[in-house]
């Protein structure tokens, strides 16, 4: 079996840097582990600097006059794909389309978008979330077919980050540490450290979006104990250096409908790092359930103070939640295991 497999990052830039051992496996969804369970696979030739309608039709003309066999075609996210989904709705594009699906199904108030909503989402044979929480709350969608959603566990490449840990070493872990740029609530995160004064380091790039983090520390009022570092030039193995060189791990997010800080949270794990992270009912992983971390309410000052406090106050306690998660890595959320899952779906497609 083949899939051409469609991503909105770059597939080129992340195989490249793969290849030179800078750029973590899992930001592929697993497709550089299909070929362990016998699914080969075609790469789009990846153009970033396109948006909107003309990424669609450059996507759709790719697909559509492929030269290599493919017989499937699996997809990071809908987005850029638009058409050929419509147009296996229509039946006029032979191959089963096989999705992840960020967000959970809506049910739009406008009847037209509805009933479009409806045609699209005939065009995509399976679906992949990230949690059951994704899924419920799709559920309530007419739209959703219960056989054509899958839970997979998206997780981190363990063996990027256990390099990692072998050439910089565990012992000088100290402090705490905030990456990722998407829905991030500087504010609440901010305000607690002031009032904490324990040491935070932040990693941002200046904007995410049209929303300017750069003008947002302008107006936030820091303490010395607080390190902003805005960069957009830092990739995803020099973060994972800098979050090594951490003991706690923080993801302090504004609240929305979808897994905010997932990417921070399999790192957090697969480093063994314990973890302060908004309460977000879509992130797969119940912290405190499984004893690798601490939750707190959106936008909760206090609360994180708190966490805060318990994690210096309690090396050891912190260090066991680290190891806890580092277990969990092991167990679900690794780049192989999501191969795994991903392949299953892959097959039964042309079964």
């Amino acid at each position: 079996m083949t899939v051409y497999f469609y991503h909105t990052q770059d597939i080129q830039y992340i195989l490249k840097r793969m290849e030179e051992g800078a750029f973590p496996s899992h930001f592929l969804y697993g497709a550089t582990h299909l070929k362990d369970h016998g699914i080969d696979v075609v790469w789009h030739p990846s153009d970033i600097s396109l948006s909107g309608w003309r990424r669609m039709v450059r996507t759709t003309w790719k697909v559509l006059t492929c030269q290599q066999h493919f017989d499937a075609l699996y997809a990071t996210h809908y987005t850029g794909i638009e058409p050929l989904i419509f147009l296996r709705a229509l039946h006029l594009f032979r191959k089963p389309i096989v999705i992840w699906h960020h967000q959970p199904i809506i049910t739009p108030k406008q009847r037209w978008r509805e009933w479009l909503g409806r045609l699209f989402y005939r065009g995509i044979d399976e679906m992949f979330f990230f949690s059951e929480k994704l899924i419920q709350d799709s559920m309530k969608s007419t739209k959703a077919r219960t056989e054509r959603m899958h839970l997979a566990h998206w997780g981190a490449d363990l063996e990027l980050y256990d390099r990692i840990m072998q050439q910089d070493g565990t012992a000088r872990r100290q402090g705490f540490i905030s990456t990722g740029k998407e829905k991030r609530d500087m504010t609440t995160l901010v305000t607690a450290f002031n009032s904490t004064e324990a040491p935070l380091r932040i990693f941002l790039n200046p904007t995410n979006g049209s929303f300017s983090y750069e003008k947002l520390f302008q107006k936030l009022h820091t303490k010395d104990n607080i390190e902003v570092n805005f960069s957009n030039r830092l990739v995803p193995y020099e973060l994972a250096r800098e979050v090594n060189r951490s003991a706690c791990v923080v993801i302090c997010c504004q609240k929305t409908k979808y897994t905010v800080g997932l990417t921070t949270v399999v790192e957090a794990l697969a480093l063994g790092l314990p973890i302060i992270c908004s309460r977000n009912p879509q992130i797969p992983v119940d912290f405190e359930k499984e004893g690798c971390g601490i939750a707190v309410d959106y936008y909760d000052t206090e609360g994180w103070v708190k966490a805060i406090d318990f994690i210096r106050s309690h090396p050891e306690e912190a260090r066991a939640m680290g190891q806890r998660g580092r277990q969990l890595a092991v167990q679900l959320y690794n780049d192989c295991h999501c191969a795994e899952e991903v392949a299953r779906v892959l097959q039964g497609v042309m079964a």
